[in-house]
């Protein structure tokens, strides 16, 4: 039997759980919600934050919190070798809206298969969060490029 103040906190949970369209913490959402903004010529600004929203699959929004990395005019995600439910969203239509401090950008993904251009990814990741990705393989990991539409 739950006591009356684990009740009410799970009420509240519950009830703020479900007035959410986006992801929570690791509980992937649906649409997100926000003012849409061009893509920036320099995503420098994304540093600032360590989790960005990401919605795939237009006819039925999927989103998740996920780090990203920018690098001049590229924003980049990374998944590690793990084929998620969003990575196949994305392979199947490219388009997603990206959440940065509640504004949108609608973007195209692209998967990165260039070693170079993994490595700078790399390098930005390490600089930011303070490790490299734990699989450099490309073959076998999945990193995307955002990019304008």
């Amino acid at each position: 039997m739950l006591s009356r103040r684990s009740t009410v906190s799970c009420f509240l949970l519950v009830s703020l759980l479900s007035g959410c369209d986006g992801p929570f913490l690791l509980l992937p959402g649906g649409a997100l919600e926000g003012p849409i903004a061009e893509a920036p010529a320099d995503w420098v600004f994304s540093d600032e934050v360590s989790t960005v929203q990401v919605e795939t699959h237009p006819e039925d929004p999927y989103s998740i919190n996920i780090w990203a990395v920018g690098v001049g005019d590229q924003l980049y995600l990374h998944a590690g070798g793990n084929r998620t439910a969003w990575i196949e969203n994305i392979e199947a239509n490219s388009h997603v809206r990206v959440a940065i401090d509640g504004t949108l950008y609608e973007l195209a993904a692209s998967r990165v298969e260039d070693v170079e251009e993994f490595a700078r990814f790399a390098d930005a990741y390490e600089v930011k969060y303070g490790l490299r990705p734990r699989n450099e393989k490309i073959s076998e990991i999945y990193v995307y490029r955002m990019g304008k539409r």
